[in-house]
């Protein structure tokens, strides 16, 4: 047995703390959670210098798998976009997860401190994206939290390379997915209408990325109904199903026609037709000279700052969806083998599962929401500082042994059940019966 090593009944290896510490130093604390700490780690040898994450095994069973799906997913992958696992450590008491460090900052605020910004510039941003996700379907890895705040340069001085960080929620596409997980605006829509799904909801999100970059303005949206409602969150998924989204003036009077092209084919509604991140990778606005040199600053970054300024994206808020409440609602008529059956559900490996937030922070009884009360739990991230790099969205399966959250219209509840009349124009199927995951 390695020195410093705990041997328990079960025939297990741990860690022991100080087989952590005498390799790395731990500094300033980033940020801090019920049971995610993120800080600084120096190794003591080399003096480089790292990001740590660590998750407290106390704090439940979604939060161990959580950890362990990180480790397995980061042990997998090599590739220069990815932030590269470095170290694990599992003590009796914790999972400790080391990563390289990136300090270039979000490519929001990159953009926002250009004084030029072109086609171009974001034609670069969106190959490296495409490269990465490419790399990871390669592997039969779906990301499913891919997001505008979870790329970020790898280092100040050289803005050429863009890095992807958190993969609490990805997984093998080892067989159809069901779960709905993900942050809403970048939610593909078979994800929303609770269909079988797989890779092509990454390059979905590429897609909305993508839209962002150009435009500075989200694909679906809803200006008329105060954000994070029920029914705001209604408008934004049944336009999302719908592929309801446009080319508003004056926003994209200057895009060129190959940058709308490819948004329109990974933005494709039936997933079968969508394009796949290697053949986006040939597209002319990739890899020909499809994009614009127009300098595109002062409208993408006005945009920006004003949806930015709304919080629409980026403050650290929970979206309780429309989605969840049919399925919660439907527990509660559901037979006992029915909820055994959902549990069941919550304990596969493929990502996180309900009761956290994926940046390690448990849902508590605030506002009537509770681990055992959502079925799609999403969060929001804040990400004004280059370290906050794991908030994100949820996974949405739970127990739904009590609902202490009000039940409202939602997807895929039929005339009969509420009379809803935007529901009704939407045509979103009944909610998909989550499965066990492998």
């Amino acid at each position: 047995m390695p020195f410093g090593c705990l041997a328990l009944r079960d025939g297990r290896t741990y860690d022991s703390m100080s087989d952590v510490t005498d390799k790395y130093e731990f500094g300033q604390i980033l940020r801090a959670k019920e049971f995610c700490e993120l800080c600084l780690a120096k190794d003591r040898q080399t003096d480089k210098v790292f990001v740590c994450k660590k998750f407290l095994k106390k704090d439940g069973r979604k939060v161990r798998k959580a950890a362990k799906n990180e480790i397995m997913i980061l042990k997998l992958v090599n590739h220069p976009n990815i932030l590269q696992l470095i170290d694990t450590f599992e003590t009796r008491k914790e999972y400790f997860i080391i990563q390289e460090l990136a300090t270039g900052g979000d490519v929001f605020d990159w953009i926002l401190d250009q004084g030029n910004y072109t086609e171009r510039d974001a034609s670069n941003v969106i190959r490296q994206v495409l490269e990465a996700v490419a790399y990871l379907h390669s592997l039969n890895i779906v990301h499913r939290n891919l997001k505008l705040e979870n790329l970020m340069y790898y280092t100040e001085n050289n803005h050429n390379k863009v890095v992807l960080r958190d993969f609490y929620l990805s997984r093998f596409e080892n067989g159809p997915i069901t779960e709905p997980c993900g942050t809403p605006e970048y939610l593909a829509p078979e994800v929303v209408a609770r269909h079988r799904y797989g890779r092509p909801v990454d390059c979905w999100a590429v897609g909305v990325i993508m839209f962002i970059l150009l435009s500075g303005n989200p694909p679906f949206y809803d200006e008329t109904e105060e954000e994070n409602t029920d029914l705001h969150n209604r408008i934004i998924f049944c336009r999302i199903v719908a592929g309801d989204f446009e080319f508003d003036s004056p926003y994209w009077d200057d895009i060129s026609p190959a940058a709308k092209e490819l948004v329109c084919r990974l933005m494709e509604v039936d997933q079968m037709l969508r394009i796949t991140a290697q053949e986006a990778l040939s597209h002319e606005w990739i890899a020909g000279n499809g994009a614009s040199e127009k300098n595109l600053k002062d409208g993408v970054c006005a945009q920006f700052e004003k949806n930015f300024a709304k919080a629409k994206w980026r403050k650290a808020i929970r979206v309780t969806t429309f989605m969840q409440r049919l399925k919660n609602s439907e527990a509660l008529t559901d037979s006992s083998a029915g909820v055994e059956s959902s549990a069941e559900a919550g304990e596969g490996e493929g990502g996180i599962s309900q009761g956290t937030s994926d940046d390690g922070e448990k849902l508590t009884s605030d506002g009537g929401v509770t681990s055992s009360s959502v079925s799609l739990e999403v969060t929001v991230e804040n990400t004004s500082t280059a370290m906050s790099q794991d908030e994100g969205a949820m996974t949405g399966k739970e127990k739904q042994e009590t609902v202490n959250v009000p039940v409202g219209p939602s997807v895929g509840t039929s005339p009969s059940d509420v009379q809803d009349p935007i529901i009704q124009t939407c045509s979103i199927p009944k909610t998909v019966q989550v499965e066990p995951v492998p």
